[in-house]
C-alpha cells in the first residue's frame, strides 16, 4: 500500500510511503522512499516512520520533517534509554548531507506539524501530557483512582508551538515559542504564508457532537484571536492551500444530527477564500462521490470522482465550470500529486486485472501511456487472478436499480450453477470498487479463487450513486439494504448463476451489522461470517465512538424512536436464525465494542446454533496493529466456509438446548494465505 506520496517543492523528487507486513516483528512497517524523477531512483530514508503522522517538505525542499514510531530504534547518539522514554522527537532529513538529524521537541504528545514559510521553524500541535498528569495528581487524593467519565474523555486540549531551529547546527537544543492553547485537538495544521495564519481542524476522540470538528484560523500577528472558519455538521479532511495559497481546499464527509438542517451526504470537496471566507463546492453538479484531489499549479484542481464502481480524473477549471473528465483505464484511481512547477502527475492505480501501482506522468494527455516507477505488487501479475463483471438487479420493492460486483472463479468466468459467498462492503457510506485489495477486510479475490464465486453487492447507503441512494437508507438502515441484497441473491438464482443450496454471507463493520440482520430473516446461508457487527442498536449508541452515525441512521435517540431501534435490530429475532456463524471482534473496539459480539454469540449458543467467536487482544477496529490477526481472520473464516458452506443442514432439527451447539466436526485443511496489506484508514 502506499499511505503517501508528495511532490518536493521544486518537484525534482518525489516522497513515497510504503506499508507492509513484518511477520517477525508481528506489526505492520512504514517505511520512507525518496525518489528522483531525473534519475528514476529510489533511495531508503526510514523503515520506522509513525503511521499517521505524514512527512513534510520543507519550503526549500532540502529537508523532509517527519516523526519515527519509535525514537530508539532511530536514534544514534549515546542518550540514555530513560531519556529517550521522556523525550519527544521530530526527525529532519537533509537532502543535502544524506542525514536524519533527531530535534528534540519537548515533554509532549505530538498531534501534528507544519512548516512556517522557511526551513527554520515549524509550528507543532501537542498533548501536554505533563499538565494532564500533574492536574491527575491534584485530585489523586479526593478521587484515589475513580475516573470521572465525561470529564476524562473531553478534556483534552492542545498547545501549538513554533519550533526555531539552529541553521548552523540543526543538533543543538531548540528553542520553543508557545502560540496559544486551544481547548480542543487538532488533527491538522497549515501556515498560511500571506496572511501569516495557521489553519487549524479541530477533532474529538467522541463523535457525537459535531460542533467538536470545525475548521479555524489564528491570526499569528495577534494570536489571541482565533477566528471559526466552518459551521457544518460534517468532518473535514484534507487540508490544502491552493498554488497562490489563498484558497484553503478541503474534503468532507456529513455526519449530520437530528437538528433537521443538514442530511448525510457523500465526500464532497469545498474551497475557502481566506481573504473573504465564502465557501465554495466545487464539482457540485457531480453526481457521485469526491474519492480524493490535488490542487494544480494554476490554481485549478484535479479531482478523483467514484460513480459506481468506478473512480476516474476529473479536472476542475474553476468552480463555475463543469467537471472535465479525463478518459483513462477502468478501474480505482486511488491517489493522486501534482507537480507545483511542472505539470508531472504522480497517482495509485489498480484494477482488478492490475495489482496497486504508483504512475508518473508529465500531463494529463499521458494517462493511457502512463508508466508504473514501481514494482511492490509485481507477484500479483503472476497469478490467475478471477475475472469480475459488474451486475445489476432490481430492488422489487421500490424499484429501485442495485448494482454489486461478481468475482468468478478462475477459468469459471459467466459459469452456471456456482457457490456463492456474499461479501458486504463497510461504511455505510463507502463501496465495492474496481480495485485489486488484498487485505483481511477486502478478501473478494481471494474467495473467488479458492472455488466461490463472490457477490459485492453496493447496496443502499453506498457512494458513488448520488447523495439520494445514500439517505435512503435512513430510518430503515438494516431491513431497506438487506431487502437490496437478498433481491440480488434472487436474481443470481433466477438466471441459473448461482446454486441456491450453497449460500454463504460475510461482512466486516457495517458490512458484519447487515450479516448480522440477514441470517435473522432468512435460513437461505449454509454460513455466516460477523466481523465487528452489531446486534442491538440501544447499547451500541450507548457505547461506540460514533453514536452520531446511529441516531441519524435510525432517525432519532433511543427514547424518541425506541419501535425503530427494535424493529431494527437483529438481537429481536435471533430465535429465527439457523445459520451457522463465525464471529471475530478486535478486544478494543471503540467504533463496534466488542460486548455486541459476545452478545451474539451468548445468544446463538442458547439457540443451539453453531458458533465461534475469536476475539483479537489489543486491537482496535482497524485491526491495524498485528498483521497476524488479519491472516487469522481470513484462515478462520475459509476453515468455516469449508466446514459449512458447501453442505446443507436442516439446523431446523435442533432444539434450544445448547449442548448441541457443541457439534463435533471433522477438522478441514489449513488455507495457507499469502501476506495480507491492510490500509490505515477510512
Amino acid at each position: 500500500m502506499f499511505p503517501l506520496l508528495r511532490f518536493s517543492p521544486t518537484g525534482q523528487h518525489l516522497l513515497i510511503q510504503t506499508r507492509r507486513s513484518s511477520w517477525n516483528t508481528s506489526s505492520y512497517e512504514n517505511t520512507l522512499w525518496l525518489y528522483d524523477i531525473q534519475n528514476q531512483t529510489k533511495k531508503l530514508i526510514t523503515t520506522n516512520l509513525h503511521k499517521s503522522l505524514k512527512p513534510q517538505w520543507s519550503p526549500s525542499g532540502n529537508y523532509i520533517a517527519l516523526l519515527p514510531k519509535n525514537h530508539s530504534s532511530v536514534n544514534t547518539t549515546d542518550d540514555t534509554q530513560n531519556k529517550q522514554q521522556s523525550e519527544q522527537y521530530i526527525y529532519l532529513y537533509s537532502l543535502i548531507s544524506d542525514e536524519l538529524l533527531p530535534i528534540q521537541i519537548g515533554n509532549d504528545s505530538l498531534l501534528t506539524f507544519t512548516w512556517s514559510n522557511n526551513d527554520s521553524s515549524l509550528y507543532l500541535a501537542t498533548i501536554n501530557l505533563q499538565s494532564i498528569a500533574e492536574e491527575n495528581d491534584l485530585y489523586k487524593d479526593e478521587w484515589k483512582d475513580a475516573v470521572q467519565y465525561r470529564q476524562s474523555i473531553m478534556r483534552k486540549g492542545s498547545t501549538i508551538y513554533r519550533i526555531d531551529l539552529n541553521s548552523n547546527n540543526l543538533l543543538l537544543p531548540v528553542e520553543r515559542n508557545i502560540i496559544r492553547n486551544v481547548s480542543f485537538l487538532i488533527s491538522q495544521l497549515l501556515y498560511v504564508s500571506f496572511e501569516e495564519k495557521l489553519i487549524l481542524s479541530s477533532a474529538s476522540t467522541l463523535i457525537e457532537n459535531l460542533d467538536d470538528f470545525e475548521l479555524y484560523a489564528i491570526d499569528l500577528r495577534n494570536t489571541s484571536a482565533l477566528s471559526k472558519l466552518t459551521n457544518n455538521e460534517a468532518l473535514e479532511m484534507e487540508l490544502h492551500l491552493s498554488a497562490d495559497g489563498r484558497h484553503l481546499l478541503f474534503r468532507t464527509i456529513s455526519l449530520s444530527s437530528n437538528r433537521g438542517k443538514f442530511n448525510d451526504t457523500q465526500y464532497r470537496l469545498y474551497s475557502l477564500n481566506l481573504m473573504n471566507g465564502q465557501i465554495t463546492r466545487l464539482g457540485e453538479k457531480f453526481r457521485g462521490s469526491i474519492f480524493g484531489y490535488t490542487p494544480k499549479s494554476n490554481s485549478s484542481v484535479y479531482i478523483l470522482g467514484q460513480l459506481g464502481t468506478e473512480v476516474q480524473i476529473y479536472t476542475q477549471q474553476s468552480p463555475t465550470e463543469d467537471l472535465i473528465y479525463h478518459n483513462g483505464w477502468n478501474g480505482t484511481y486511488e491517489s493522486i500529486v501534482s507537480s507545483p512547477n511542472n505539470g508531472s502527475i504522480v497517482f495509485v492505480y489498480s484494477s482488478f486485472e492490475k495489482p496497486m501501482e504508483i504512475y508518473l506522468i508529465n500531463n494529463i494527455d499521458q494517462l493511457k501511456s502512463a508508466q508504473a516507477i514501481t514494482n511492490e505488487n509485481d507477484l500479483f501479475t503472476q497469478r490467475n487472478l478471477p475475472k469480475t463483471k459488474v451486475y445489476t438487479w432490481i430492488n422489487k420493492d421500490d424499484h429501485q436499480v442495485i448494482e454489486g460486483i461478481l468475482h468468478y472463479p478462475p477459468g469459471n468466468f459467466e459459469s452456471k450453477n456456482l457457490s456463492l459467498l456474499v461479501l458486504i462492503h463497510g461504511g455505510p457510506y463507502w463501496a465495492s470498487l474496481n480495485i485489486l485489495h488484498l487485505a483481511w477486510y477486502d478478501w473478494a479475490t481471494l474467495a473467488a479463487s479458492e472455488g466461490w464465486l463472490v457477490l459485492e453487492p453496493n447496496y443502499r447507503g453506498s457512494t458513488g450513486y448520488g447523495d439520494q441512494f445514500i439517505n435512503e437508507v435512513r430510518y430503515r438502515p438494516l431491513s431497506r439494504p438487506g431487502k437490496d441484497i437478498l433481491y440480488g441473491i434472487d436474481q443470481l438464482i433466477k438466471d441459473g448463476i448461482v446454486n441456491p443450496q450453497r449460500l454463504a454471507i460475510g461482512g466486516y463493520s457495517y458490512g458484519g451489522f447487515l450479516t448480522n440482520w440477514l441470517i435473522t430473516q432468512t435460513k437461505r446461508f449454509n454460513a455466516a461470517l460477523s466481523g465487528a457487527g452489531l446486534v442491538d442498536h440501544t447499547s451500541g449508541w450507548g457505547m461506540m465512538d460514533l453514536p452520531i452515525l446511529l441516531s441519524y441512521l435510525l432517525g432519532g435517540f433511543p427514547w424518541e424512536v425506541p419501535h425503530t431501534y427494535q424493529n431494527e435490530a437483529p438481537i429481536y429475532y435471533l430465535d429465527k436464525v439457523r445459520t451457522p456463524t463465525h464471529i471475530v471482534t478486535g478486544e478494543d473496539d471503540n467504533r463496534v465494542p466488542a460486548s455486541q459480539s459476545y452478545i451474539l454469540e451468548r445468544g446463538l449458543h442458547y439457540l443451539g446454533i453453531p458458533v465461534q467467536l475469536i476475539t483479537f487482544p489489543k486491537e482496535g477496529h482497524s485491526l491495524n496493529n498485528n498483521p497476524w490477526y488479519g491472516k487469522v481472520k481470513v484462515r478462520e473464516e475459509f476453515k468455516w466456509l469449508q466446514k459449512y458452506g458447501n453442505r446443507s443442514v436442516n439446523y431446523n432439527e435442533l432444539s434450544s438446548d445448547s449442548e448441541k451447539s457443541k457439534l463435533s466436526y471433522a477438522l478441514q485443511f489449513y488455507i495457507v494465505l499469502f501476506s495480507i496489506v491492510v490500509i490505515n484508514n477510512k
